[in-house]
């Protein structure tokens, strides 16, 4: 418990760029992503930051505790915004304020950036998450469908 509340009391918040470490980044995302495989998803982020992806990241002691993609877009409805693609804490430092504070992080930067909302998705199965960004002052304002091409 110790080692757990030094971790969260020297937590810094990061936007990864080429000298960050992608290993370990990806490892957090395998939390939230167990069925896509590690080289998988390193091309993936890759592929999805020549348009515009960026992920966040929270560390302590060199050790990742939470990871987030986002982008900053512009939508006819919700004007220019910060979208948070995933958003992932390691499971030893879920409700410990990892995620939270890389939540309060990615607000503050789409303020910084000219964003007037900041906008996620959640699965409907995650209600774990549910309740952490009802708690974190996100309210549901639409449904999201898709369809699914075979």
């Amino acid at each position: 418990m110790q080692l757990l509340r030094k971790y969260i009391l020297t937590m810094n918040n990061n936007i990864a760029d080429n000298s960050s470490d992608w290993d370990a980044i990806v490892s957090v995302y395998r939390y939230l992503r167990p069925n896509i495989e590690p080289a998988e998803l390193k091309r993936r982020i890759d592929e999805q930051i020549q348009e515009g992806f960026q992920v966040a990241y929270a560390e302590a002691g060199g050790v990742i505790l939470a990871a987030a993609g986002f982008r900053i877009q512009s939508k006819l409805a919700w004007g220019r915004h910060l979208y948070i693609d995933d958003l992932v804490t390691v499971p030893e430092f879920r409700s410990k304020g990892a995620g939270g504070n890389l939540l309060r992080f990615l607000i503050e930067h789409a303020k910084e950036e000219g964003c007037g909302e900041v906008h996620l998705d959640s699965g409907v199965q995650r209600e774990g998450a549910h309740k952490f960004y009802f708690r974190e002052g996100f309210v549901i304002s639409s449904y999201h469908f898709k369809y699914q091409i075979d």
